[in-house]
């Protein structure tokens, strides 16, 4: 054997004509260079030595999807961090303190910028090194890469240039974009998997040009060589445009020829392609965009409030500047020891103009501290140690797949405490994208007796609905539960309609059946993809049916008309298939079950072993294959051609009911009437569905229309698809009806329970599908969305005024539907009334346009279900837009799929699901969960939290940097507006940095009003973030008023107390150095108590940061006290000599303390009394442990706290209850009637 493997003997060209098939086009010669000009100027010479390739120097396959570099991280950082507002501000102060006016020195202005600035530059570097170390795995991969004479030898992927020939072997990663050359089948065909480029699960056929079939293995790359000029590096993954020059020929290229970049190679053992695009020229890399950049609200309105801030700085500075110019002109000529003769221009009492504007400067410096340098910082830290929390949930890990849950980014923690609307996807979000094949209609029979999720709730429905009428007739509600196996067995002597249509007579008025999901789940079958039931299809017991011949040649369809590929597992010799959809392994899998397994495939012919009751041994029958028709989202059906033993020609076709029913004959539409009808039962369980037919062929007949069809597959031009279509038409025609599948795309488990939970947590909840109305609705029914006795209102377009083309009147007509609903919600009076909104993709086209969206809008926030059906990826995203945008509220969509990104992208929160259908919507989305069940806990639970936190947080800052910073303008206006700091510089340094930076950290990490239990037990706590009940105006200014107060307090106290009262024993007042350094000790006493009582949760971590701040201020003092007065001037053993032997020092210490928080306390004190919050309330319960001693307390107050709904499972309940307390009310008025005294007019 040489250097290749032995090459497998499928020729699918013989078979495949749409997707992958492409005719060799050999242009003339002077056609060679067509390809010339704009934007088709690339030109890749295959497989010479690098040193003679061509001289255009492409780049590397090396990628990086870091932010920054070693060159350009210190400008690019420095830029982003001064980007902000504050920090701009704080810099211009940092320069000014080099400055003589500067009433700081500088060490005092740079030291807290550069430690705030730098700790950001030093997060954004641990991010981008994450990224980093994430790129260096992908480019290390490796890949067999031609060296020369035949040798293949392994290298990076960072190594790969374009020109290079390299080998990939089955399930690994295309390295770069390639042109395919040849593949382990002969005729170069190959599977490709695009999960990570498009989200879609089905594997693509590929293949190469018939002229390098013969380069099969690794000698055969000896002596190749080749041009290739094609289009420059672009973002289209669909289109491509070149040719190959080959052995003195040129062949044109198509999109059926190229491998992208992460796609990768499926069911071929190996193929053979030579790098075309590299690096961040591939067309993956051209498609990757920045994800938008997201803002909280939190984030938006503290720009406002840096902004109120900034201008309260700039007008108390103008003040004290203009009080300073008046002092100067008015004053300081009486000051003889101020030497006015000799003065500078700060002191110039001949231009006091001049003078105040210097001192503006000083003044805007010394008051600075208003504004919180640490702020962004601190908040940065904390949204990190958030994100770790959430990452690091175990209650949000899947141990299915191993999946955590991740915050992708840490900006957007308290969004998710504040979200209002949930737009999310159907399939794969609620749903599992699990295929399973549950009925079937065969000759006009239902088939499978199982239930669908879709099925349990109508039957519990319908339980509702006989209890209600048997209430009405004796008053008595009986419920007789009957295990399921029963019910199958009776199921199984007739049709599971006619079982659910005679079920009350069988059992009474008042003997309902419900058939529970525990029992079902016991007997579900462990067959996966197979969740079939019914005795007269298994075992063989179709043969006595009276179909007998359709039931066979149904199931022949599923066996043979398919693309699939069977795989033996070595282990325990099961066949395994290679298929391109979950459907159609449903169907293999089922007709496997049925008898009829497909297991070999040859070039030529499909293999079934079929088993029948009547043989010990199944028989191996051969289909041989003449033609193939693949599936496509436009024709929306697959046929193949084949030949059974008997030589009989068939055309086998399954596809979607109405493009199969349009291709009926006359003869073919005996089962019509009760397949449709079947057809829209299973459409109302909630299944998806296809039809399947045949279409027996004369010879003669076959042969006239495949020359037609070689014809058109041989065609070069760009009439070929419309050649191939026309002549598939000619075939798919004249069909016979057979019968119809209907598989379940399964619900995620736990969807139910998360949007009764979400609903109950006041969120709207908002579903964007592509699926058709009916299996939509239905899907509602099942995750309760939707309930029985809501008012459904749809919208549709009128088909009639669509096919006048009159834009104008359709739009007038949905206008019309829109104002008619509304007034119908507006005339409601049963305030329990719900309502339901429905509409399809090509209504919504029509609803986006102009001012209708606006009254769309209107009317989808009045309902309390919105389902959009048949929706594109780009609807999806407008939907969002207008939502987010037209309501004001946060937006949150959730999806697991490429047609997910843009909707994911433009909410103000996207979710993605790491499901089966790729990565796109995870990495294009700011947090990630593996299941749909764990949003609950991720809003409920940690939305809630991070929200609390960050506000309180926020608004803590703000309070202690006026408390603080205002205390430098009252004592400036006392000394005359002298520019004089009360303070050591140090003391500023260290305030923020230090001694109040460490508490409030804690405060936004680890504060809890309650536990995660109790959130989940009362959901109505998450609504005091879309309230904004902790970041609204008036709590900010009311926090802000407190740090008025407590300035106030602190001044003033601290002024009064020392400014006649003896200090020392020996009868002397205090200096500036000790009335500052007691102001100081005051506030860090006060801001630090004033957290411990904002603080609901302890841990020892708070306590240790609280007070050990205290400490530390103490500590601080002692050890600056002892370093030499040149370095510690006036403060040089400032605590151990002149403070601490002082009890007025300590006196007053408690009393400014006390003082400072007495008002907060008494407010917090008369709230919890008179007016509680939910979480007060909840907090005394389980203080007071009357959650476990009073369980009734506890269930009614868990009952109570929760927001009003009228989706979710208990707006179910509460409209049962609601349904029979009436009729009690109704029964009990009509037996007291009678008792009652009639009166005469």
């Amino acid at each position: 054997m040489r250097g290749g493997k032995i090459k497998a003997k499928l020729r699918w060209s013989n078979l495949y004509t749409f997707s992958c098939l492409r005719p060799d086009n050999i242009l003339e010669s002077e056609g060679a260079h067509l390809l010339q000009g704009p934007g088709f100027s690339r030109v890749v010479v295959c497989n010479h030595p690098r040193s003679q390739r061509s001289p255009v120097r492409y780049p590397s396959n090396y990628i990086s999807t870091t932010k920054y570099n070693v060159i350009t991280f210190l400008p690019k950082a420095i830029f982003e961090q001064f980007r902000r507002v504050a920090n701009v501000y704080f810099l211009m102060a940092a320069c000014l303190s080099l400055t003589s006016v500067s009433p700081f020195s500088a060490v005092s202005m740079i030291a807290p910028l550069a430690f705030v600035v730098g700790l950001s530059m030093a997060k954004e570097a641990l991010e981008d090194w994450r990224r980093f170390i994430q790129d260096v795995k992908v480019n290390s991969r490796k890949v067999s890469i031609h060296k020369e004479n035949g040798v293949f030898r392994f290298k990076p992927w960072q190594k790969i240039r374009v020109g290079d020939v390299v080998k990939v072997e089955k399930d690994q990663f295309f390295p770069a974009d390639l042109l395919l050359l040849s593949s382990s089948y002969e005729d170069g065909i190959c599977y490709v998997e695009t999960m990570n480029l498009d989200g879609e699960t089905n594997l693509k056929v590929k293949r190469s040009l018939e002229a390098t079939f013969h380069l099969g293995d690794n000698e055969s790359f000896k002596d190749f060589t080749g041009t290739i000029r094609c289009e420059d590096p672009n973002p289209n993954l669909y289109t491509f445009v070149g040719n190959l020059e080959y052995n003195r020929q040129i062949y044109s290229l198509e999109p059926s020829q190229i491998l992208l970049r992460d796609s990768k190679l499926r069911n071929t053992s190996y193929v053979y392609g030579v790098v075309i695009f590299t690096g961040h020229d591939s067309k993956v890399m051209q498609n990757s965009t920045r994800s938008p950049s997201k803002r909280s609200t939190i984030e938006k309105k503290m720009d406002y409030i840096i902004y109120f801030l900034f201008t309260l700085l700039v007008l108390i500075s103008v003040i004290s500047s203009i009080g300073f110019a008046v002092r100067i002109k008015v004053e300081m000529p009486h000051w003889w020891y101020m030497q006015p003769q000799k003065s500078t221009n700060l002191y110039d009492p001949l231009k006091p103009a001049l003078s105040g504007i210097f001192h503006l400067v000083t003044a805007l410096i010394l008051y600075g501290y208003l504004i919180p340098i640490s702020l962004y910082v601190s908040i940065e830290i904390v949204k990190v140690m958030q994100a770790s929390f959430i990452n690091q949930d175990l209650n949000m890990y899947d141990e299915e797949t191993g999946t955590p849950a991740e915050a992708r980014t840490s900006n957007l923690n308290e969004e998710l405490g504040q979200v209002d609307t949930i737009l999310s996807d159907k399939t794969g979000t609620l749903t599992c994208n699990q295929m399973d094949f549950l009925k079937c209609s065969i000759a006009g029979v239902t088939y499978g007796v199982g239930s669908s999720e879709v099925e349990l709730a109508a039957e519990k429905l319908m339980a509702d609905d006989l209890g209600r009428q048997s209430t009405e007739s004796s008053g008595v509600l009986v419920y007789k539960y009957r295990s399921t196996q029963s019910l199958l067995n009776r199921r199984s002597d007739f049709g599971a309609s006619e079982s659910l249509k005679n079920r009350r007579n069988d059992f009474g008025a008042s003997e309902i059946e419900v058939v529970t999901s525990q029992d079902r789940k016991e007997l579900k079958p462990t067959i996966k993809s197979f969740n079939f039931e019914d005795s007269r299809l298994m075992n063989g017991n179709w043969i006595n049916e009276f179909s007998q011949d359709a039931i066979l040649l149904f199931f022949r369809i599923l066996a043979v008309c398919h693309t699939a590929i069977p795989e033996v597992n070595e282990e325990n010799d099961n066949i395994n298939y290679e298929v391109e959809s979950p459907d159609e392994g449903a169907f293999l899998v089922a007709a496997r079950e049925f008898g009829f397994e497909f297991c070999k495939r040859t070039q030529t012919s499909v293999f079934v072993r079929e088993r029948y009751p009547s043989n010990v041994q199944p028989v191996e029958r051969e289909f041989k294959v003449l033609n193939l028709m693949e599936f496509s989202s436009k024709r929306k059906r697959m046929s193949v051609v084949v030949q059974d033993e008997d030589g009989i020609i068939l055309l086998l076709c399954k596809g979607a009911d109405s493009i199969i029913f349009d291709r009926l004959s006359d003869d073919g539409k005996m089962y019509l009437k009760d397949t449709k009808k079947h057809l829209n039962d299973y459409g109302e369980s909630g299944l998806r569905t296809l039809a399947l037919a045949y279409k027996r062929l004369e010879e003669s007949e076959y042969l006239v229309w495949n020359n037609e069809f070689q014809k058109a597959k041989t065609t070069v031009g760009a009439d070929r698809e419309a050649m191939l279509e026309r002549v598939s038409d000619m075939m798919e025609k004249d069909l016979i009806l057979v019968g119809a599948t209907a598989v379940e795309d399964k619900l995620q488990k736990g969807v139910p329970q998360c949007i009764d939970k979400l609903a109950q947590a006041g969120l709207k909840i908002w579903v964007l599908t592509g699926d058709k109305m009916e299996t939509a609705i239905n899907i509602g029914f099942a995750c309760s969305l939707l309930r029985q006795c809501m008012k459904q209102i749809c919208l549709t377009v009128n088909t009639d005024l669509v096919t006048q083309n009159s834009k104008k009147a359709v739009k007038e007509d949905l206008l019309f539907q829109i104002n008619d609903a509304l007034l119908m919600i507006k005339k409601e009076k049963d305030p329990h009334a719900a309502f339901a909104l429905i509409i399809d993709g090509k209504t919504l086209s029509y609803t986006l346009e102009g001012d209708m969206k606006l009254q769309f809008l209107s009317l989808a926030v009045e309902c309390a279900s919105v389902i959009c059906c048949r929706v594109s990826p780009k609807q999806k995203a407008l939907v969002t837009r207008l939502v987010k945008e037209r309501s004001g509220k946060i937006t949150l969509a959730i999806g697991d799929g490429a047609n997910d990104v843009g909707m994911i992208q433009e909410a103000d929160i996207g979710v993605g699901i790491s499901g089966v259908e790729g990565m796109q919507a995870v990495m294009a989305s700011d947090f990630s969960i593996s299941q749909f069940r764990f949003l609950e806990r991720l809003l409920v639970v940690h939305g809630h939290w991070c929200y609390k936190r960050i506000a309180q947080m926020v608004c803590y800052f703000f309070y202690k940097n006026i408390a603080f910073g205002l205390t430098l303008f009252y004592f400036e206006a006392y000394t005359g507006f002298s520019g004089q700091s009360v303070y050591d510089d140090w003391y500023m340094i260290l305030f923020n940095v230090i001694l109040t930076s460490l508490p409030v950290i804690s405060l936004g990490v680890f504060e809890q009003d309650v536990s995660s239990e109790v959130c989940l037990q009362f959901p109505a706590l998450y609504q005091q973030g879309p309230r904004n009940l902790f970041f609204d105006w008036p709590r900010i200014f009311g926090w802000m008023a407190n740090g008025l107060y407590s300035s106030l307090v602190i001044f003033f106290l601290n002024i009064c107390i020392f400014y006649n009262q003896a200090f020392r024993d020996e009868g002397q007042t205090a200096d500036m150095v000790a009335v500052g350094t007691t102001m100081f000790t005051c506030i860090i006493w006060a801001v630090n108590c004033q957290i411990a009582l904002t603080m609901s949760h302890f841990t020892w971590i708070q306590h240790l940061f609280v007070w050990g701040s205290i400490v530390t201020w103490y500590l601080f003092l002692i050890l600056y006290g002892m370093v030499s007065p040149i370095y510690s001037k006036d403060a040089y053993k400032i605590l151990l000599e002149a403070l601490a032997p002082a009890p007025i020092y300590w006196s007053i210490t408690l009393l400014v303390a006390i003082a400072c928080n007495l008002p907060y306390l008494g407010h917090l004190s008369y709230q919890r009394c008179f007016n509680p919050m939910d979480h007060h309330v909840i907090q005394e319960i389980k203080y007071y442990k009357k959650d476990v001693e009073d369980q009734h307390m506890w269930t009614r107050e868990r009952s109570k706290a929760r927001q009003e709904t009228k989706i979710g499972f208990t707006a179910r309940v509460d409209a049962k209850i609601r349904q029979l307390k009436g009729k009690l009310h109704r029964k009990y008025s009509s037996l007291t009637v009678p008792n009652t005294p009639t009166i005469n007019s």
